[in-house]
């Protein structure tokens, strides 16, 4: 891009204060003084008086409502579709936080803020995640009560979960599952540990973050107040 936009975008003035600061010698491109006109490749040094200048990288914020049948990665080497098939065209550079496996759906979030991807999958945080689970038939108290209080995985006890019921009948039995970890096929793990099998999944909450208004397959950006919503969490 031109010197004087490149300038201009690192917030150091406008474009015409910066043709000011360039006729008058006081900006530099690797070492050299340059002129108006100059144009400045990815990789170039910029200087002004002396002090380095770059342009801020403005982040982007994404929630998906996964469905079924993608892979949650930016590229599949057995050639199956992503979740990166779904995001709109000529966005910048963003990556899914976390992961859904392949027959989960629901609530994902994209993001190029590698702060906030870490704060939201870090096991020290602790982010509470909420998952609607369907199984068949009805469930025991007694495999409630495993669950809630944490289960065995891969040789560890998973932290303590909130379980609750919302519907039940002869033939099936849904959940609202929260747990604040994130390994891998977590929920579905955690039922196999009680001998159930997971029918349906979906992630409908990270924190307060719902799919509110969002079909299946859709996208949007998240609003200002969403993200530092999630910054905060």
């Amino acid at each position: 891009m031109r010197v004087n936009k490149y300038l201009a975008d690192s917030g150091i003035a406008s474009r015409r204060a910066c043709d000011k600061l360039i006729e008058e010698g006081r900006v530099k491109i690797n070492g050299k003084i340059c002129k108006l006109g100059a144009e400045v490749e990815l990789d170039d040094v910029v200087e002004v008086d002396g002090v380095l200048v770059s342009i801020k990288k403005k982040n982007e914020y994404y929630i998906m409502n996964k469905p079924k049948g993608y892979v949650t990665t930016v590229k599949d080497d057995k050639g199956r579709k992503t979740v990166m098939d779904l995001l709109p065209p000529k966005i910048g550079r963003v990556y899914p936080i976390g992961r859904l496996d392949y027959d989960t759906e629901g609530l994902l979030l994209f993001t190029s803020d590698g702060d906030l991807a870490n704060r939201l999958t870090h096991p020290r945080h602790e982010i509470p995640k909420t998952y609607l689970v369907k199984i068949d038939g009805k469930i025991s108290e007694n495999a409630l009560a495993k669950l809630r209080n944490g289960v065995i995985l891969d040789g560890v006890k998973t932290n303590k979960a909130n379980v609750k019921v919302i519907d039940s009948t002869q033939n099936f039995t849904k959940l609202h599952v929260t747990i604040t970890e994130g390994k891998n096929r977590q929920v579905r793990r955690m039922f196999e540990s009680v001998n159930i099998e997971v029918q349906f999944l979906k992630r409908i909450k990270i924190g307060d973050l719902t799919l509110h208004g969002l079909d299946r397959g859709e996208v949007r950006k998240l609003t200002k107040e969403e993200i530092e919503y999630l910054k905060n969490l």
